[in-house]
């Protein structure tokens, strides 16, 4: 299946989970993909195993946006396909014991390196290409303990739905998938034990309709599709991904 064959595509946050999936998926589907990460030995060792272009970066930084832009725009000169992907839930804590420390390393992640991500990249994206985000259904709830993490992906859908309406002119699409809880590393970063974990996991499948957790396969097909021909007409949409979790 060479549906994306030709395609350019970049994946940040591609060493692992959904960007792992997803990266896999695009080249599968005939895409020459460059995935990223903060971590050498995990990017290339993902890079390896997928057949992907490794890059060394951390969305946070950005003089690393910088120097990846450049690289591309070097290398390739233009490219189809975006998935602004990389992303951390950080602490969960009441708002009252927020720490400084915390909003920044959540903020600089999800919304700030995730919007100079999109912004630099516009002038390398072919007419007609496809800019997908990683969301969240999180941005539109408001569970207690994760203020933080809800409010940067709230964020990001509000500029991904405003980079359609700017860049439709140029036919470049711009749409949101917002999975619900899926079976990714994210949960283990947020320093929490493992009993903990498992309690959560175990109170989410109680809450799924569907009554099991989402695999991020499922959550790459979808992204393939909206960065194919067969979704030319889908722009600024946000696509749930969550068993029926917030019917």
């Amino acid at each position: 299946m060479n549906t994306l064959h030709e395609k350019i595509a970049l994946v940040t946050g591609g060493n692992s989970g959904i960007g792992y999936a997803t990266a896999k998926e695009l080249i599968a589907q005939g895409a020459k993909t460059i995935i990223t990460g903060r971590r050498k030995d995990a990017v290339e060792k993902a890079a390896q195993e997928m057949g992907a272009i490794p890059f060394v970066a951390d969305q946070a930084n950005l003089q690393d946006t910088d120097l990846l832009f450049e690289a591309i725009k070097n290398q390739f000169g233009k490219i189809d396909i975006l998935f602004i992907n990389a992303g951390i839930t950080g602490s969960l804590m009441p708002i009252e014991n927020m720490s400084v420390e915390n909003f920044d390393s959540v903020m600089n992640i999800n919304f700030r390196g995730a919007y100079f991500t999109l912004s630099k990249f516009i002038p390398l994206l072919n007419d007609g290409a496809s800019v997908v985000v990683l969301s969240s259904i999180v941005a539109s709830t408001y569970k207690p303990n994760s203020s933080v993490y809800q409010a940067s992906k709230a964020a990001l859908n509000s500029i991904a739905k405003t980079a359609a309406a700017e860049l439709a002119p140029r036919k470049i699409r711009v749409n949101l998938v917002s999975p619900g809880p899926h079976k990714t590393e994210i949960m283990s970063k947020s320093g929490l034990d493992e009993t903990t974990l498992k309690s959560i996991q175990e109170r989410l499948i109680g809450a799924i309709p569907l009554k099991k957790m989402g695999d991020a396969g499922d959550v790459a097909k979808l992204v393939a599709y909206l960065c194919g021909d067969s979704a030319n007409f889908i722009t600024g949409a946000e696509i749930i991904v969550d068993g029926g979790m917030t019917l």
